[in-house]
């Protein structure tokens, strides 16, 4: 069993899409008011509208080859992120959150 599809909820649809693809730089696969895939690897990331702001219920993770060189270019452009941290050893992790207040994270294996 391998993880296919990732669905985010959301209210504002263009505003995330924007954040998704302008801001993380994730490229869409399909665009719709209602559907919206990005193409990230093996597993397809969605924004499905019709959410509530500030939700908690999907966590998602994007790996990253440098934790701290994306934090700090996300950062310059606004993106609210915790400190970097090492949940496990080879491990970096820095939390986010995006227009809504979903959480994502980026995560750096070493």
């Amino acid at each position: 069993m391998e993880l296919f599809e990732v669905i985010l909820t959301v209210d504002d649809m263009d505003a995330q899409s924007r954040f998704y693809r302008d801001v993380l730089g994730l490229e869409v696969e399909r665009a719709s008011d209602f559907w919206t895939t990005f193409r990230t690897g093996a597993c397809t990331f969605a924004l499905h509208g019709g959410g509530r702001p500030g939700g908690d219920g999907a966590r998602i993770v994007f790996r990253v080859d440098d934790v701290e060189r994306e934090r700090q270019r996300l950062l310059g452009l606004g993106v609210e992120l915790g400190e970097i941290r090492s949940p496990a050893e080879g491990v970096l992790v820095v939390d986010g959150r995006d227009p809504e207040r979903n959480p994502f994270h980026l995560e750096q294996r070493k």
